[in-house]
């Protein structure tokens, strides 16, 4: 891993572990801070909404801050964010600086996907993208348990003072790897060519693409637990278990996007959708049957974020005039489908649908995101159009 993805890879880790790892310590913290576990929960769905409105206005905020200074700044925000945390008195400021480390968290993760493709050749920008989208999916296997452990040893609390060390880390690391002169920022695009670039086909029918991969990922993954207890059958114990193979199996699903997102990306991404389709049609199948089951849970974890590399890489190809704007919807739009996912799901068990139909919505959502790709595909193949030039 060349050094300077490493730093950014640090701190991708630092954010991903801090916003999931609230959820292993949910009980004691809201027993500590005096409220309910549904009050608690808030501090989830604050965050998210931290990241999705936050970090794209942010990001507006700072468009004539070099990018190293940016990713510092950012950084310092998460760590003072974490010793703040460890010292709330109360669920009100708990909740109000989760939200703020939140907005930090939706604008370091544009800002580092645009750093990070700049590093490299056009044809590394996938792997690129991947190397900083790891930091996620390995905080979900390594970060989120063992943050999790220390809270349930020595106290949430602990878990905080353990993040802050984490952020101490990855300050450093970008403070002695990320090389200025690769990473400032230009002249601001501006508000309007931000914007504008929002409008061109690839980049709209992108995020068109990323909420029905949402939708085929978070609508099952929200109701996993029932799921596998109800339908499947297994035990509580082995539910953690059947979670860590698919976070493997999504880690390796990252490198592996990375590595077909370089000149062949949208006839991988294409193919990937259309699999994807099959394979959520294999989940409802294989939903009562344990060993298929796992095996296609596990698949279906390393398809989905393969599929949100190659996303990730088109929009940033496309937006490379005028990242800024573009790079920081990302994460906003990865959490809103979350939160759409999660109310989708809840809407058809409200109905009446079994556990065991949930993955259906899947199979309709990579329909529409696998025709949606194709057409975006042969629109820019029939106009030849080529992804703009990076921004000096």
């Amino acid at each position: 891993m060349p050094l300077p993805l490493l730093a950014l890879f640090l701190a991708a880790f630092a954010f991903g572990t801090t916003e999931f790892v609230i959820a292993g310590v949910l009980p004691e913290v809201a027993d500590g801070l005096g409220v309910s576990i549904p009050t608690a929960g808030t501090l989830v769905s604050g965050y998210a909404l931290g990241i999705a409105v936050g970090g794209p206005l942010l990001t507006l905020a700072t468009p004539n801050v070099p990018r190293k200074t940016l990713l510092l700044v950012l950084t310092a925000i998460f760590t003072a964010g974490q010793v703040a945390c460890a010292l709330a008195p109360d669920f009100f400021s708990m909740l109000a600086l989760r939200v703020a480390v939140a907005v930090a968290h939706g604008t370091y993760f544009g800002v580092a996907m645009v750093v990070a493709t700049g590093l490299v050749r056009e044809d590394k920008r996938g792997m690129a993208v991947a190397l900083v989208l790891a930091g996620l999916t390995v905080s979900g296997i390594v970060g989120v348990p063992a943050g999790t452990a220390i809270g349930n040893l020595w106290g949430w609390r602990a878990t905080f003072w353990t993040m802050t060390a984490l952020g101490l880390i990855a300050a450093a690391a970008i403070a002695l790897l990320i090389p200025a002169t690769k990473t400032a920022t230009a002249a601001p695009a501006g508000l309007r060519r931000e914007i504008g670039v929002l409008g061109r086909q690839q980049v709209w029918t992108s995020l068109v693409v990323m909420l029905m991969l949402m939708l085929g990922q978070f609508v099952p993954y929200t109701y996993i637990t029932p799921l596998l207890q109800e339908v499947t059958g297994l035990d509580a114990g082995l539910v953690p278990w059947v979670l860590l193979a698919a976070g493997v199996g999504s880690t390796a699903g990252v490198f592996a996007g990375g590595k077909l997102a370089g000149r062949h990306l949208m006839p991988a991404l294409i193919a990937m959708l259309a699999l994807q389709g099959l394979v959520l049609a294999a989940m409802f199948a294989a939903g009562p049957y344990p060993v298929p089951m796992v095996l296609v849970i596990m698949v279906w974890g390393a398809i989905n974020f393969s599929i949100g590399t190659a996303v990730q890489t088109r929009i940033l190809s496309w937006t490379a005039d005028a990242p800024n704007l573009a790079s920081s919807l990302i994460p906003s739009g990865f959490n809103v489908g979350i939160a759409l996912a999660a109310f989708v799901g809840a809407t058809m068990l409200n109905a009446g649908l079994s556990y065991r139909s949930l993955p259906l919505i899947g199979v309709a959502a990579m329909v529409v995101a696998t025709a949606t790709a194709m057409a975006s595909y042969l629109h820019e193949r029939r106009n030849g159009q080529r992804p703009p030039a990076l921004a000096a």
